[in-house]
């Protein structure tokens, strides 16, 4: 109806080419116009404002021969200025701009390790969009991004690389549990040391309250009964002892005793050896 009545109705975001007898006119906003074509007006087609997104998949080759699919995101939209030159210079724009993005992609890949190509993929999208920058503008096109969402190496690659990081995990791991069973050694090392250090100290202490007990008694018995010596003292409390130890096996119900030859008399032999040892001991020193 509205064609009858020499009406066109142009949407929101997009613009319209308005010929005359087939020679382009003027470029038409949004909203309605009055188009009379029975003399030779008409809208020649539609251009969307929009901001399209195109995905390109590029597959190339590293320096170190390794094949990988570049995947690139360009975002880019119509010049509303310059609708005129997109719709006229250009017949299929998403062709172009995926030509230019494989031009620079195969010839940037190349010159980068696998690595690299993954660290520098911002550098790799930025050229690719100063390429389309330059060569779209002039047909009324503007690049808003460009971005290199995924870089996609062959599947056998892919898993040569995993096996390449868990074999250095599973190394820095062994490593590590290395070093901790080498502190853990030398903390128990150190741990005995000190034990055996402080059981010393208490074994010297012990031997030294004895002798000082030892000591005392002697002293005080000779002190308290006159006509006795030292050697009476020791005999006696040699003796003793050996009643006490008699005793206690005697008393215990299931001790392994080692039965030697004893007797009251074997007390002196004790005694002689105990002191002789001292003599000696004293007699190095």
């Amino acid at each position: 109806m509205g064609q009858l009545l020499c009406f066109e109705l142009v949407s929101e975001s997009t613009v319209a080419m308005k010929e005359s007898f087939g020679k382009y006119e003027e470029v038409l906003q949004p909203g309605c116009h009055f188009v009379p074509w029975i003399i030779g007006k008409r809208i020649a087609g539609v251009l969307s404002l929009r901001l399209i997104q195109l995905a390109v998949r590029c597959e190339t080759k590293t320096r170190d021969n390794v094949f990988v699919t570049v995947v690139a995101s360009v975002q880019y939209q119509v010049v509303g200025e310059k609708a005129s030159d997109a719709y006229y210079k250009l017949s299929n724009p998403q062709s172009q701009i995926q030509a230019y993005v494989f031009d620079v992609i195969r010839a940037t890949v190349p010159k980068l390790d696998l690595d690299n190509t993954f660290e520098q993929k911002n550098d790799i999208a930025l050229a690719v969009e100063e390429q389309l920058e330059k060569a779209m503008s002039s047909y009324g096109y503007e690049i808003v991004q460009t971005l290199i969402v995924d870089i996609e190496p062959d599947a056998k690659v892919k898993s040569a690389m995993n096996e390449i990081n868990a074999a250095a995990r599973l190394r820095v791991a062994a490593n590590e549990k290395a070093e901790a069973e080498k502190i853990m050694q030398v903390k128990r090392a150190e741990g005995e040391a000190e034990a055996m250090y402080l059981s010393g100290l208490g074994l010297a202490r012990q031997r030294k309250a004895i002798v000082d007990g030892l000591r005392d008694s002697v002293l005080g018995f000779s002190g308290n009964v006159p006509g006795t010596t030292s050697k009476d003292v020791m005999d006696l409390i040699l003796l003793t002892q050996y009643l006490d130890t008699m005793k206690e096996i005697g008393a215990a119900s299931k001790s392994s005793t080692v039965i030697l030859p004893h007797g009251p008399g074997a007390v002196k032999d004790i005694a002689t050896e105990i002191r002789d040892g001292f003599l000696q001991a004293s007699r190095s020193s």
